[in-house]
């Protein structure tokens, strides 16, 4: 699906939020249960693919973004766990203050 291998494009700008990623397979094409599930995989594994990795907002510390390492450390393994907490949460469309994939850079740093 061309979206898909359309999501990482922002990175260069911005990192990509996963409340972003769930309500276009819903909305935009109409997705639900397996398919939105696969849809979501898919987005997320591109995203990492492309180098991103798994972030918070780092409000209150000298970051934009915060690493999330307990997502694990191969793209494989981050998906997974991505995916796992989402099913688990029900597969809501997710909160903007959630979980979000951005490139390293100088923006993105470790909690301390």
């Amino acid at each position: 699906m061309e979206y898909i291998q359309a999501v990482p494009c922002e990175l260069p700008i911005d990192a990509v939020g996963l409340w972003q990623i769930a309500p276009a397979g819903r909305r935009r094409f109409e997705l639900a249960g397996d398919d939105l599930t696969e849809f979501v995989s898919r987005c997320v594994a591109e995203l990492l693919a492309h180098g991103a990795k798994p972030v918070v907002g780092g409000g209150g510390t000298q970051y934009d973004w915060l690493y999330q390492p307990q997502y694990g450390e191969s793209n494989e393994e981050t998906r997974d766990a991505v995916m796992k907490e989402w099913l688990a949460a029900g597969s809501p469309d997710c909160d903007p203050g959630g979980l979000w994939f951005a490139l390293p850079s100088p923006y993105v740093g470790n909690r301390e």
